[in-house]
């Protein structure tokens, strides 16, 4: 199988389902990445956190804006290669995109065409007035692209249609995971990432110019996805948001529901502690 995402900024990917990758890699899959905008206005911790010292290193508050871009670039890269992500492909598009865009959405679906993925994973949208929000614009071009990747004509536009089987929504902000507490709109699939939740934490330590890598990743995992596996009944799990329905030929049952004990789930949901297993480097 193959997966592509698509998200606004360098470590969106390995936030959002950067265990779940993991997994496919381990699995065979082949994972690719596509990132829209260079990030390198956003969550600029390592300059400004510089600037605030009696006497900031000028190596670090002198980066211009490709500078910054490259940095954080590289540290995308190492994350990239943690969890298994065979290809990058980024578009370096300022951060400061708040609309949609013709071009932009073009692009995606030259991309979707090219790589011809079976899954694709982005963002759940926001309220699309929001406009101050990259990430809402970002999915809701990433759909458009899909969309139109599906519209390509061998002989109008030198390609052929591109039939994605599946897009899940990441970041879905209902964490209940029933259909009726939010009229229906819930995460209604969890991936467990227990078994590679040492790799999520290592890409995200990797972020360290965004003030991810050390405790922050750590309270960020404990917290998000410790919420997620505590539905899920596992330890830690990433949520997903299913575009399409999907049709089985038989009514199923997956191994996690037979497994589950409602007994003790809570019991082997609290046997982790990441701070103890991984702690932070000193020094």
């Amino acid at each position: 199988m193959k997966l592509l995402t698509i998200y606004a900024h360098p470590a969106d990917t390995i936030t959002n389902c950067g265990g779940t990758l993991a997994r496919h890699a381990e699995a065979g899959d082949d994972v690719t990445a596509l990132i829209l905008t260079h990030g390198g206005r956003i969550h600029a911790n390592r300059y400004a956190e510089e600037w605030r010292k009696e006497t900031p290193d000028e190596s670090v508050v002198s980066a211009d804006l490709q500078a910054i871009i490259d940095h954080k670039k590289h540290e995308l890269e190492r994350a990239a290669e943690i969890v298994g992500i065979r290809t990058l492909i980024t578009l370096d598009h300022d951060d400061t995109m708040a609309t949609l865009h013709e071009d932009v959405i073009e692009q995606i679906a030259e991309h979707v065409a090219r790589e011809q993925p079976d899954v694709v994973i982005c963002d759940y949208p926001k309220n699309p007035v929001m406009t101050m929000d990259a990430h809402t614009a970002a999915s809701a071009m990433a759909l458009a692209g899909i969309a139109r990747a599906g519209f390509y004509l061998q002989n109008l536009d030198g390609r052929p249609e591109t039939a994605v089987k599946q897009v899940f929504l990441t970041s879905l902000q209902v964490t209940a995971n029933d259909a009726l507490s939010h009229y229906g709109m819930r995460n209604d699939c969890f991936i467990d990432i227990t078994p590679v939740v040492d790799r999520k934490i290592a890409a995200m330590d990797c972020f360290a110019s965004q003030g991810y890598a050390g405790l922050f990743a750590r309270k960020l995992i404990e917290s998000n996805n410790g919420e997620m596996g505590r539905l899920a009944g596992v330890n830690f799990a990433e949520g997903f948001v299913r575009l399409h329905s999907e049709t089985h030929s038989l009514l199923g049952i997956t191994d996690a529901a037979r497994a589950a004990d409602p007994l003790v789930r809570h019991v082997e949901y609290s046997r982790l502690s990441l701070r103890e297993m991984f702690p932070v480097a000193r020094g």
